[in-house]
Parts: structure tokens; sequence; C-alpha cells
């Protein structure tokens, strides 16, 4: 069934009237800060040592984080097209329903909304809470309890921030990612402290042939390392749920896009090298906490303690960066399905989808108390959806070609270079770490199930529920003997019947 048009700014939602929804109220900086807070979390502290262990050698190694950035960079450069074609507060949401429809756009919300978003900000409070319970320890109670109550806290207080207006939530994600790449440069500055045994490292290795010197071709679990390293990088597409909220969204989206990917690059590269220069190959790929060992080594005990509080504050930064672009696909339902049309409430006022919000705190928390009760089974719980996650990740990108040629007359303030060769390595590296999301966890188990089950599972609740929405979308008004007068009047009202369309 054909898509009716779409408006590419700001939707009318229910209530007042027209002037209800999302405005923009977001800078370039505000954009970027946002951007780089989604994408470097806490995960890059540990990430270096995997990728070492993986690649075997620096050179190897500083080519899959250089590659990272190349590929992160092709992706990024479609979604600005998508971004500014299509600006809207649905982000890949909206991107599906044009490109496959309500239904599809529907299931990639629902595992979006209810599962991957809000188990991700409960994943980041508890690494927020676990590092923050070694610095701040709560009196009388137990570690994990210590750290459950930090998590939620965290939780609490980023939630009365955001509900409190877009403008707050975006100054202090501009406050908390300014400290968090100083994490980072701590992380470099305590390693050029150090003689570092990298060049000894590798002169002993070229000595041996061991391990730790460039070799002729890619080592075997060269691969592997990529899709961790393509992990470290997630999380930039998060910058179309912001993209009608953006000044200048045509060319402010593409410059955030692009100038964060760079940004990330530039950082990850660096804290590579760091902990490269620190603890040499060898080290690195034997140490469980590259970071804290470079601190240890540089500062001694309290520079370990100085970096869990950095860790903290990045799970901070993350959690902030997720509830602001994860509310916004609860908004986009409500907009979409009329038996979700609560959720499509929008506060001009402090331009944030309120009811969205409240209920993304309210279900992070219950994953909050989940996840006490079940350690790390509910961690493994949440990390076993990816490859739901990158299946949509992949139709996005398959979106851009279905939508150039569905909508050739549509305008396009920006097209992605060299197409369709960069949406096409965006699309292979997608179905890449599709197929490794999908051989890893089909791999695993969890409580005597194939893991490969819970992705199964998060899609299937949601077509039961998509069954549902539909069967209440179709049902007839009460009275339908005669149409109510609001309806009837629509009939004469072109502007009135194209916002419901629009809506549609």
């Amino acid at each position: 069934m054909p898509i009716p048009p779409m408006p590419t700014g700001p939707q009318p939602g229910p209530g007042p009237g027209p002037a209800e929804g999302p405005r923009p109220l977001l800078g370039l900086r505000e954009a970027v800060a946002l951007i780089v807070g989604v994408v470097v979390g806490a995960g890059i502290f540990k990430a270096p040592a995997l990728v070492a262990g993986m690649t075997g050698s620096a050179s190897w190694m500083f080519l899959a984080w250089a590659l990272g950035g190349v590929v992160s960079l092709a992706g990024a450069l479609c979604y600005a097209e998508l971004c500014t074609a299509y600006a809207h507060p649905g982000g890949d949401y909206h991107f599906l329903h044009r490109a496959y429809g309500r239904g599809l756009a529907f299931l990639f919300g629902w595992a979006r909304y209810a599962v991957i978003t809000t188990g991700s900000i409960a994943l980041l409070a508890f690494v927020f809470g676990d590092y923050l319970q070694q610095v701040l320890p709560l009196p009388a109670a137990t570690p994990a309890l210590g750290a459950a109550a930090w998590a939620a806290l965290a939780v609490l207080a980023l939630a009365v921030l955001n509900l409190a207006g877009l403008r707050g939530a975006s100054l202090a994600q501009t406050g908390l990612t300014v400290l968090e790449v100083g994490a980072l440069l701590a992380v470099a500055a305590g390693a050029a402290l150090l003689a570092g045994p990298a060049l000894a490292d590798a002169a002993s290795g070229a000595a041996a042939g061991a391990p730790g010197t460039a070799s002729t071709g890619p080592p075997p679990t060269f691969g592997l390392a990529m899709v961790f390293v393509l992990l470290a990088y997630g999380g930039w597409n998060e910058a179309a749920y912001i993209s009608a909220e953006v000044h200048d969204g045509r060319h402010n989206m593409v410059r955030a896009l692009v100038l964060s990917v760079i940004l990330i690059t530039l950082l990850y590269l660096l804290v590579a090298w760091a902990c490269w220069h620190a603890l040499g190959m060898r080290g690195l790929a034997a140490s469980s906490a590259p970071a804290a060992d470079v601190m240890r080594h540089a500062f001694g005990p309290a520079g370990e303690r100085i970096l869990a509080l950095l860790v903290a504050v990045s799970a901070l930064t993350s959690i902030n960066a997720t509830m602001i672009v994860g509310a916004r696909t609860g908004y986009a339902l409500g907009r979409d399905w009329r038996a979700l049309a609560w959720l499509g409430g929008w506060d001009s006022a402090r331009g944030t989808p309120r009811l969205a919000l409240l209920l993304q705190c309210a279900a992070a928390l219950a994953l909050v108390a989940l996840g006490t009760a079940l350690g790390s089974g509910f961690r493994a719980m949440v990390e076993f959806t990816a490859p739901v996650f990158w299946l949509f990740f992949l139709l996005t990108g398959v979106a851009l070609f279905v939508l150039r040629r569905r909508e050739p007359e549509r305008p396009r303030p920006y097209r992605v270079p060299l197409y369709p060769l960069l949406p096409a390595v965006f699309c292979a590296a997608c179905a890449g770490m599709l197929w490794s999301s999908l051989s890893y966890v089909s791999a695993q188990s969890l409580g005597g199930l194939n893991a490969a089950w819970i992705g199964v599972a998060v899609l299937g609740a949601g077509v039961l529920v998509l069954a549902l929405l539909l069967a209440l979308q179709d049902r007839p008004p009460r009275d339908h003997a005669a149409p109510e007068p609001r309806a009837a009047a629509s009939r004469n009202n072109p502007a009135e019947t194209q916002a419901k369309e629009n809506r549609r």
C-alpha cells in the first residue's frame, strides 16, 4: 500500500493544535555533544585489549580502529542524506516506515523502545553504579546492592533532568561530554608520562618472530576484531532522532555527523596508542582493564580511583544521551498508532515527549530491578538482542536505495557522495555485523536455551502487539451510524485532511 506523503519537519500532535511538536532548539555544538556522548561509552576503556589480542600486531590493531572510523563515516554520510531529506523525530522508525511500511517500522520501534534502548539505559546505569560504588561506597549496603542503588538514582536523576526540558538536558550533555573526552585525554596523558614498553616489545618480537610485529597478511581473527571495533563505534545513527530539532538541520546535521565521527575516530586512535605505548602489545592483549592499568602505572593507586570516577562519568554521559534520543521513538509510535496516541504527546514548553520519557524511565527502573535479581544473566539477555539491532540497521541502509528509487523527485539538500558505492559499503558492513552477531549468539545459551531465541522472542512479541494494534486501528467507532461533526468537517477542510494523512 502506498505511503501517503509525509512532511520533512515536525508534525502536529494530538492536542491544542499544529504548534505542538518538536522545534529546533539544538545547535551544532549540542548535536555533536549528544552523538559523541552516545558513542563513547564505558566500553572503550576495555575494548583496546580485545582488539589487540585478536589482531596480534600494532599495525593491524591501528588499522582496525582506523577502518572502523572509515566504515562509520560512510554510514554517517548515508544518514546525513536521510536526515536532511526526511527530518523527523522518529529517526530510523520514520525512514523504515517510508521505505517498507508501518508494519516493519513498528517491529523496529517495538524492539528499540521496549528492549534495546531501555535495556541499554539499565546496563549503562549498572556500569555507573559499579564504578561509583568503588569510589563512594554506600554505607550498610553490599557492593551489589550499593551499585544497584547508584544505578537507580542515576536513572531517576537524569529522567528528572530530561523531563525539565531539552535545553537543560542538552546543556548537561555538553558538559558531561567534555568531561568524558577529558577522561580519554587523561589516559593518553598518563601513557605519555611513561617510557612505555612498546618499542622494546616490538624489538623483542621482531627478534623472536613473535606476535606483536607486523605480518604480511591479516590475522585470521581480524574480522572478529572488527566486530568489537564497530560495536565501540556504534551509536552515531542516534543523530537521526534529533534531526527535526537542530537549527538549520539541512546543513548542521551533515556537519554534526561528520564532525562527530571524525572526533570519535581520533579519540579512539589516541586511546589505542596510549594503551599500546604504556603496556605494549603483549601487556595490552593480556590486560582485563587496559585503561586502568595505564592510570595505575602513571599515577599509582590514586590513578585507578580517578579512572573509576571517569568511567562513571562516561556511563552517565551515555545514559543522558540515550534518554534524549530513545524517548523520540515512543513519540513516533504514538503519532502513528491510534491506540498509542497517549505516547505521542509533546510538551512544547519544555521540548520533550513527556509521557514517552516517563514510560522509558519506568521501564529502565524495572530493568534495573530485574538486573539486580538476575545479575550477569540480565546483561547477557540484553546483549543477545544485538542481531535485532543490526538487522534493522541494515534495513535502514537499504532504505536509502529504496527511497532514491521510489521518490526521485524528493528534495535532497545533501546527497551521499560516490553513490551507490558508499551506501553499499555501509550495508555490507551491517550485513557482516549481523552475521557475526548471529554466529556469536547462536553459540551461547541462557537458562538452558539457545540465546538466539531471545531476539526471536522480542520480534515475536512485537508481531503479537502489531496484530493487536491493527485490530484496534480497524475497529469502527462506537456510534458509526453518523459521522462525528469533527470528522465530517474535516472532509471539507483540506488542511486537516492532509494533517491526518501526514500522521498516518
